[in-house]
This record gives structure tokens, sequence and C-alpha cells, in this order.
């Protein structure tokens, strides 16, 4: 028994005494020297309780300290009764058992030493596995207790046995199994032995083979076999059994029966065989068709017309048996590839179809729109019938022969040429469109409307029965016509055309019908004199259409007439604007009106024009305000020159005016699109002149003299005025006088003094500029100029 203790400090060795507990023996001692911390007892009875005791002591002996613990030992060691192998990867031991032991371990090691195993048992018998096939192993047994394990007991060589044949298994037919493998090394004989599945009967068969027949089997049959290898010692190695199941027997057809519908099959019938998992059914012309568990299936679909065989053939896991004897059928006859109507002449036709083989005769079937119903039955291809215009006829055809007929046919449409149309109208709707209306016909899907004069293009191609002819020339003549039309035939060109004139009552598919007159354009518009407006037009039409002009404005509305390319508007008042549009009428109606023209007259001028002089050189013009006016030119013209002013408002402020002179008054009234009327108005005279060069001084003792001179004409009287600060005085001037004499009451004043000509209307000139003068008393003649009088504009 092995001890392990730590390190005593100051101890120089270690000593172990080991007493049996719950049994009678004598105290086993240990003793060790030197730093160590791990000791064996020895000589020790097996399975056995002791109390170990350990003492730490000095050099002297002395105990320095000391434990106990309590342990047991291992138990005995086994021995090996025998060893041997069963299976190539395993081999029992057989072994006493001790007393105290709780399990055991098997050791097994390979001769060559690349194996060692160790594997816990509880009991005899052990089996050390995963080893190799036909290898020699030395294997020892160790019994184990809660002290530890025993001393491995003596070894024994063993070795293992040979592997199982690995068997493949075949049926090629249904009486037989052939059963291959591969060598197995180190066997020299194998052992086979087949038992049929639900027997007990079995047979054995030795071999050094490795390929085994077995022959005479029964049919869909499951056989087991289980294979053995044999080694040189005669031992015999693993087993190995597989199952095989025999091929089935052919199964017998029992019926082929052509199942009908729309599309043709066969179903076929057989007898069901032991060991089949399922069946294949296949015909001669290579179609099939496949059943698990029942004793028919369905080839669908098959081709018509056709004489052929089936077979069947059972399947398991094995393979396929053989197959059954053909069986023939035939089917019925193929309906025809191509089926139509030929119509040599209206009214007359015939259905014919391909010929078909295998075929004893025809049905053929023809069924109107309407749901009329005509049949023949022959042996040729075609088949005669009536037929009407307008009409859709359904045509069928089905073959017939021993199997009976075919359970389905193609159906062709046929659609004879549509009717004529009847009842045809018209009307003109618009001046350019002409509407057409006729009764519905049979056969029509569609119609197609044209006229000659448009290179016979399609103006309409609808399903309904009416038309309007659109974006054609106007005042113009038309021949329409109306054409039926179907998908399958294509348009009617053979009903007889009839013509009909305007006015007349002949209904047809042909007419003759003329648009409503072009549209008359305004070329130009020229103004006569004042409210005259010559209005000049284009003549699209033919001669003698009638043209109508209207003037439409916010308050009134102006006409006139004319057959030629113009005509007068009269009595239009100034300022104002009008849309004036022409039309042209013909006894078939009246055309659409031309573009709209703007006739603007020209705007009124003002009632009134007043000229105010506001200084001499200036002048306020103010006038009443112009009906369709927008601005103003207002000019005052004289030979010695003239003013001119443009404004939006009703007044104007104008200079370089000359003093005396007579001026001509013109206005010029302008429009928003620049339309101007001219204006004239009684002339405008301007105010003298004021005198210039003005003097006051002192002529005595208390008169004083204004003197001045004056410019233009001498025919005017003036008037001078004199503010002073004490008191005022006026004296007049008579016409071609330059001066005027004032008695003076007082000496030393300051005068404002104005000298204006006086008009022929008396009234003075109020825009003369006054003056200021600073008279001394007498003994000074002359004045002294203060200041120059100015006068404002306003």
């Amino acid at each position: 028994m092995t001890v392990q203790w730590s390190s005593y400090t100051g101890a120089s060795s270690y000593k172990i005494t080991a007493t049996p507990k719950n049994t009678p023996g004598q105290p086993v001692f240990a003793h060790f020297s030197g730093n160590v911390v791990t000791g064996s007892v020895i000589s020790l009875s097996p399975n056995t309780m002791y109390t170990m005791q350990l003492e730490a002591m000095d050099n002297a002996l002395n105990v320095l300290s000391s434990a106990d613990t309590e342990d047991t030992t291992a138990p005995e060691v086994p021995s090996i009764e025998q060893a041997y192998s069963k299976n190539s990867d395993s081999i029992t031991v057989e072994f006493t058992e001790v007393s105290g032991a709780t399990s055991y371990i098997l050791r097994a090691q390979s001769e060559s030493g690349d194996y060692f195993s160790e594997m816990v048992v509880v009991s005899s018998p052990g089996t050390v596995v995963k080893l190799k096939p036909y290898t020699d192993y030395r294997l020892s047994v160790m019994s184990v207790n809660s002290g530890g394990r025993s001393q491995p007991s003596y070894p024994i060589e063993a070795r293992t046995v040979v592997m199982a044949p690995q068997l493949n298994t075949t049926s090629p037919n249904n009486a037989s199994i052939v059963v291959t493998w591969p060598p197995v090394e180190n066997a020299v004989l194998y052992m086979l032995c087949i038992i049929q599945e639900g027997s007990s009967s079995r047979v054995k068969l030795n071999t050094t083979d490795t390929t085994v027949n077995f022959n005479d089997l029964a049919a869909g049959t499951t056989y087991c076999i289980k294979g053995t290898a044999w080694d040189s010692e005669g031992r015999a190695g693993d087993d190995l059994t597989v199952c095989q199941i025999t091929r089935p027997p052919s199964p017998d057809v029992t019926l082929v029966q052509v199942s009908p519908g729309r599309s043709i099959g066969i179903a076929v019938y057989w007898l069901l065989v032991q060991g089949a998992e399922n069946y294949l059914v296949w015909t001669s012309n290579g179609q099939h068709c496949n059943s698990t568990s029942d004793s028919y299936c369905s080839i669908v679909p098959v081709e018509c017309g056709q004489n052929h065989s089936v077979s069947v053939t059972a399947y398991n896991k094995a393979g396929p048996s053989s197959p059954s004897q053909p069986a023939d059928y035939i089917t019925y006859p193929c309906p025809p590839e191509n089926i139509w109507v030929e119509e040599p002449e209206a009214g007359n036709c015939s259905v014919v179809w391909d010929s078909v083989p295998m075929v004893e005769y025809y049905m053929a079937f023809i069924k109107r729109d309407d749901g009329t119903e005509m049949s023949c039955n022959t042996t040729e291809t075609t088949c005669q019938f009536s037929c009407m215009c307008g009409y859709t006829y359904l045509t069928s055809v089905f073959p017939y022969n021993k199997a009976g007929s075919s359970p389905f046919a193609d159906v062709s449409n046929y659609t004879t040429i549509p009717c004529c149309p009847q009842g045809v109208t018209i009307q003109l709707v618009s001046t350019e469109t002409l509407e057409i209306n006729w009764m519905p016909v049979k056969g029509a899907e569609l119609y197609q409307t044209m006229a000659a004069q448009t290179n016979d293009v399609i103006h309409c191609n609808d399903t309904a029965p009416v038309c309007a002819l659109s974006d054609l020339k106007c005042d113009t003549a038309y021949s329409v016509t109306v054409t039926p039309c179907s998908e399958l035939r294509g348009c009617n060109h053979t009903c007889t055309p009839h013509t009909q004139k305007t006015g007349t009552s002949i209904i047809s598919s042909f007419f003759n019908m003329k648009t409503a007159p072009c549209a008359p354009e305004i070329l130009n518009m020229t103004q006569s004199n004042n409210s005259t407006y010559r209005i000049h037009i284009t003549m699209p039409n033919t001669p003698n259409t009638n043209y109508t002009i209207k003037a439409t404005g916010r308050f009134a509305t102006h006409t006139c007439q004319t057959t030629n390319s113009s005509c007068e508007l009269t009595q239009l008042p100034c300022g104002s604007s009008y849309d004036v549009i022409a039309v042209a009428i013909t006894t078939v109606g009246r055309s659409l009106p031309g573009f709209s023209k703007t006739l603007e007259t020209g705007p009124c001028c003002p009632t009134y024009v007043n000229v105010t002089q506001v200084t001499q050189a200036m002048t306020n013009v103010t006038w009443s305000p112009g009906s369709g006016a927008r601005s103003y030119v207002t000019s005052l013209t004289s030979p010695r020159g003239h003013a001119k002013c443009h404004t939006l408002d009703t007044h104007c402020l104008m200079g370089c005016i000359t003093c005396g002179t007579d001026y001509s008054v013109h206005l010029e009234a302008i429009s928003s699109t620049g339309h101007k009327s001219e204006c004239k108005y009684y002339g405008f005279s301007s105010g003298a002149c004021c005198p210039t060069s003005m003097k006051l001084y002192r002529m005595r003792s208390y008169s004083l003299r204004v003197s001045w001179r004056s410019l233009g004409p001498q025919t005017h009287n003036h008037t001078v005025d004199l503010y002073g600060t004490g008191a005022n005085y006026t004296c007049t001037a008579a016409a071609g006088s330059k001066h005027c004499d004032i008695e003076e009451r007082t000496c030393g004043d300051v005068y404002k003094v104005v000298a204006a000509p006086v008009g022929q209307d008396g009234i003075k000139v109020s825009f003369c500029q006054p003056r200021t003068y600073s008279i001394p008393c007498p003994g000074n003649n002359a004045g002294m100029l203060i200041s120059r009088g100015k006068r404002s504009v306003d």
C-alpha cells in the first residue's frame, strides 16, 4: 500500500505503522529517511482494512508529530480459466472471481504491440470488443475494490475468428438466386444455408468458391441465405444473413377495352401474380402505364385509327418478370384533318373533307346559326347543301369503322357573304359631316363607308349601321358607298349600286350628297368715312353664293350681305370695338363662320378743349374724355412756332408760347390699339406781351412816372398798379403810350409796381411780373429798384 504525506519541518525521517483493524495480525513497519513525502508498505494481507500511523522524527528518533488514517488493501489476483472468440471483433474471457472485488479489468494486448486495451466488467465472463479479425492477443485480468486494483493475472493468448462473407444476391429470373461475395482473408471454407420464407426446411451447402447458384426456386418468393467462413483451424467465423426475393411470374392479360370520351384511351386488365410490387403495361407503339396494387391501368391518350398490341410485365425488388403474351386491339377512326365548305355559286354549297384510313362510311352534320340542321350519310368525301347569304354554317364529319365512330370531330365554320344593306338614308349634320343610316343586314359584322371623291378612303369601319363622314371638303358633292363586310368572307362588292340626288327619296347603297359651303375669310377692313367700313372677303364657293358679314359690338350688331368679295358696314359709332365674321349660305345650309377679326373704330374726339394761359410763355390745356381714347396728343400751332404734349390725362401744361400770337388748336385721340382720330377746334390767341425795361422815378415834388418798353404791335392799352405801404395808385396809358404818371400823396414810400396790357375784351393780363421800388422824397428824382417780382405758375 502506498502512503503520501506533506513534509514536516525539522523531521529527518518518517515511520509508518500498519495495523489490521478488524482482523488479528501483527503490525507491519516501514521506515523512510531523508526529505521524502511518499512511501510503500509491503507484505500486507489482501482485501484487509489497516490503520496507518505516520510519525515524523528528528535525528535522535524523537517523534515530532504523528497522524493516523485508514485504508483497505487491494483484493487478490484472479486467474483466467479460458479465452475464446465467437466473433471476429471480440474475445470472451472466463476467470475466477475473488472475494472483496467490486469489479474486474480485462486487459488485451496484441502480439505486435500496436494494440492495448483495458475494459471494466463486473463479473465473469467478460468480453473484449473492437478487436481485429483473425489476430492474436495476450489477455490478463485484475480485481478491483476501494483499495485499488490487484496485480494482473497470469496472461493467456487467444485469436479472433475470421469475418463473415459479405453476401451479394440477385435473381436473374423467377426460379433462381445467385449469391456472390468477395474472398474472406484466412478463410478456407464457406458454408451457405438457404431457407424459404414461411417454411422450416432449409438447404446447406459447403464450398470453397465465392459464387453459388440456387435454382428451381419458387417465383415471387423471398429466401433468406446465411453465410459463414471457416478458418484452417476449423473454427467458424462470423455469419451474415441476407434475404432475396425471386422475380415474379409473368401475368396474363385478360381484357383490353377502348374507352370512349373526348380523349381516346385503352384500359388493360390482367391477373395479379405472387411477389409483384407493381406492373408495367406498354403498347407496341411505345405508350405505357403502370399500377402498384390494382389489376388494371389506363393509357390515355392513344392514337385514333390504329391497330396495335399490348403486354404486361410484373416488377419487384429483384427486377421484371417475363412479359405477358401480347393482346391485340383496334381504336376508333380519326376525324378528318381538314374540313371546308365550297360555294361555286351563290346559294349552292358543299362540305368537303380529307379522306381518312380505316373508315367504312362518314356522317356529315351541317347546322345553321339560326338552329336549322342538316345531315348526310356517305362513303364519299363531299356532301352538298343549300346555303343563304349572311348565315354562318357549322360543319362536322364523323367517320365510322368496326370499333364505332370517332368520339369527337373538328367543327368548321363557314360564313356566306353578307347581304346588301337596305333602307339607306342620309342627312347633313354639320358643314363638313354627312351622317349615313341603314338597316342592319344579316351576316355583316362591320360596314365600310367611303366617298369616291376621297380616292375611296374608308371613312367608317364600324359594326353599327350608322356612319359620319367627316373632314370632307366644303361645298363639294360626294358619292357615298356603304359596303357590308364579315371577318371570314370579307366585303360584299357585288351589291347593285343606285344613285340618289339631293332632295329625292331613292333609297339604296349608293347616293350623291353635297356638303355645306366653305367658310369665307376676311382679307382686310378699310375705313370709308367716320362711320363706314368696307369688309373684303375671300370667295371659296361656287358663284352666286350669298355671304353675310356680321359685326357684333358690346351694345349693337351690324350686318351686310353680298354675293361679291366685299360689302360695307355703316353707321358704326366712334370708340367702339366689334368682332367681325363672315358666313356663306347656300340651299344646302350655312358654312362655319370664318375666323373673326376685330374692327375698332377710331376713338371719339373730346367734346370740348379749353386753353388757359398760365404765364406769358406757358398755357394749361384741358379737355373732356373721348370714348375709346387711351392717350392724347395736343398741339398749338402758329407761324411763330408750335407746342405739343402727349399724355394719358385730360389736361396738359405746355410751354414755348409766344405772347400776342394766334394759335390753331389740334388734338389727336389714340386708342389702346393705336387707332387715331384727328380733332380740330377753334383757335387760341395768347395774351398781349408784358412790358419790359420798366422804371419808376419822380417827376416833380409829388409826381411819379412809370415808363416801359412794349413788345409787339402797339394796339393795347396798359394799366399800371402801384402798391405802397401807405397808399395804392393806378393809372392807365392809351395804346401806343409807353409811360404813365401818378400824383403821390406821401414821399419816401416803397412800391410794388405791376404794368400789364389790357386786352380787347377789357380784361387785364394777369401774368405780368411785379417789381418793387423805393422812391425817396423830393431832391432825388431816381427810384431805386429793390426786387423784380416773381409770379408762381400756380
